[in-house]
């Protein structure tokens, strides 16, 4: 198996300004992926973490996102996992990319997750952080389209 690429094409019934807006908005963000967003703004070079809580009220996972690419309404990418001290960069990130093409009175959406191989993980380590992250797009995707489908009725 390789362990280099996720790749998610899916339909949202909701306008690309919406879903952009869904995918890169700590408002958004905390109803589909994290529990918490903190100081994180849709801008190209915007630093922030990602917080998880899962049972306990203590956070069960944190991590640092830097915006790449922010261009609405059609891309929108950033680079996550690095050091929180460190800048993201290939080889200490991940890069997670959304492109948001109009179709019909929706949007398909792309989003690509690359950088598992760049990160020098042993394979053992590698495959367990690549079907994890699996597992948690399998989670997280659908929500996003329920919910960006539910904001774009308002």
């Amino acid at each position: 198996m390789e362990y280099g690429k996720i790749e998610r094409t899916l339909f949202i019934d909701a306008t690309p300004d919406v879903v952009f807006d869904v995918i890169s908005s700590p408002e958004h963000l905390k109803e589909w992926w994290p529990q918490e967003v903190a100081d994180l703004e849709p801008v190209s070079g915007s630093r922030g973490t990602l917080i998880w809580h899962l049972a306990d009220p203590e956070p069960d996972h944190i991590a640092s996102i830097t915006v790449v690419d922010a261009e609405p309404p059609r891309l929108f990418s950033f680079r996550w996992l690095h050091p929180a001290d460190d800048a993201a960069a290939p080889g200490n990130s991940l890069l997670v990319t959304f492109q948001l093409t109009p179709s019909g009175t929706g949007t398909t959406l792309r989003m690509t997750e690359t950088g598992f191989r760049e990160m020098g993980w042993e394979v053992a380590v590698l495959e367990e952080e690549y079907n994890s992250h699996i597992e948690g797009w399998n989670i997280h995707l659908p929500r996003l389209v329920d919910y960006s489908e539910r904001v774009g009725v308002r």
